[in-house]
C-alpha cells in the first residue's frame, strides 16, 4: 500500500508542478502584475516587522515636534524623516503600523465575504428553485445601492468602529462572491463528472462542496483579489468620514481625517497616507490582472 502511494504521488507531483509553471508562466507575462506582487510582498513585510523599524511608537507624541516637515525640507528632522502631525507623531512609523491596520481589514472583509458568499451561491445554484429566487433577489437588492452609502448606513446602525466597519463592508461585498458562485455552480452542475457522482451515491453536500465547488475557483480567486483593494479603499472612506477606525488607530482613512485641516499649510500630513493608500491599492489590482490572465483559459495566449 505504502508503494502503491508512493507511486501515485510520483505521478502526481510532476502534473502539479507543471500546473503551477503554467500559472506561473502566464502570470509573469503581465509585467505590471509581477510588479504589483513585489509592491504587495514588500508592503507585507514592512507591516509585519513595524515593531522593529518603526522609529517611533505610533502614538508617542512629541511636543517640540509638532509639524515638523520631511527631513529634506527646511526645518526637517532626521528623526522623522516624513514630518511628523498636529500632536507630534511620527508619521513614517504611523504609516508603517497603519500598513498592519489595512492590510489586517483587507484579509478579514475578503474572508468572511468569500467564504459567506460562497456557501450562499453554492446552494442557489445547486438547489435552484424558490431558494435561488429568494437569494437572487435579496442579492439584487443589495447591488442597487451604492457600496459606500450602503456600508455607512449598516455602520451607522452597529455604531462606529472598526470591527463594525469590516462587518459593514463584507456585507456589502458578498452579493459579488454570491452571483460569481451561482453561475460557476450552474455551469458545472450539468457535467457528467457531477452525473457521475451522484450515481455513485455522493449526496447533495458532498455534490456542492467536494465536487463541484473546486471546479469553480478561478473566477473567485480574481474576484478576491479585486475585492480585497475595495476592501481597503472602503474602510480608508469610512475612517475618513469617522465610521471606521477611531483615533488614535494609524489607520490611513483615519490619518487622513485627522489631517484635513492641515492640507494648506503641511502637504505632508495628507500626501504620504494618499499614497500609501494609492501604491497598495494599486499594487493588489494589478496582481488581480495578473491573475486573470493566468487562471481564465480564454486570456491564456498561446
Amino acid at each position: 500500500m505504502t508503494d502503491t502511494a508512493s507511486t501515485n504521488a510520483r505521478m502526481q507531483d510532476p502534473s502539479r508542478r507543471a500546473r503551477l509553471a503554467e500559472f506561473w508562466y502566464y502570470f509573469s507575462e503581465n509585467r505590471g502584475a509581477v510588479i504589483g506582487l513585489v509592491v504587495f510582498v514588500v508592503l507585507v513585510l514592512l507591516a509585519l516587522a513595524a515593531p522593529v523599524i518603526a522609529p517611533h511608537p505610533y502614538n508617542a507624541q512629541y511636543r517640540d515636534a509638532i509639524l515638523v516637515p520631511p527631513f529634506w525640507e527646511d526645518g526637517g528632522r532626521a528623526a522623522y524623516l516624513l514630518g511628523t502631525d498636529a500632536v507630534g507623531r511620527d508619521i513614517l512609523s504611523r504609516l508603517l503600523y497603519g500598513a498592519r491596520y489595512s492590510l489586517f481589514i483587507g484579509v478579514v472583509v475578503t474572508l468572511l465575504a468569500l467564504t459567506t458568499g460562497i456557501v450562499i451561491g453554492t446552494v442557489a445554484g445547486y438547489f435552484r428553485g424558490w431558494i435561488d429566487t429568494v437569494i437572487t433577489r435579496l442579492m439584487d437588492i443589495i447591488l442597487a445601492f451604492p457600496s459606500l452609502l450602503l456600508a455607512l448606513v449598516l455602520v451607522a446602525v452597529l455604531g462606529p468602529g472598526l470591527t463594525n466597519a469590516m462587518i459593514a463592508i463584507a456585507l456589502v461585498q458578498q452579493p459579488h462572491y454570491v452571483r460569481l458562485t451561482r453561475a460557476a455552480v450552474m455551469s458545472e452542475k450539468s457535467r457528467d463528472y457531477v452525473t457521475a457522482a451522484r450515481v455513485a451515491g455522493a449526496g447533495n453536500f458532498r455534490l456542492m462542496f467536494k465536487t463541484i465547488l473546486p471546479n469553480c475557483t478561478a473566477p473567485l480567486i480574481v474576484q478576491a483579489a479585486l475585492s480585497f483593494s475595495t476592501a481597503i479603499l472602503d474602510a480608508a472612506a469610512l475612517g475618513f468620514l469617522g465610521m471606521g477606525a477611531q483615533p488614535p488607530t494609524p489607520e490611513w482613512g483615519t490619518m487622513l481625517a485627522e489631517a484635513r485641516e492641515f492640507i494648506l499649510r503641511a502637504w505632508w500630513v495628507v500626501t504620504f497616507p494618499g499614497l500609501a493608500i494609492l501604491i497598495t491599492v494599486l499594487a493588489i489590482n494589478l496582481m488581480g490582472d495578473g491573475l486573470r490572465d493566468a487562471l481564465d483559459p480564454k486570456l491564456k495566449r498561446s
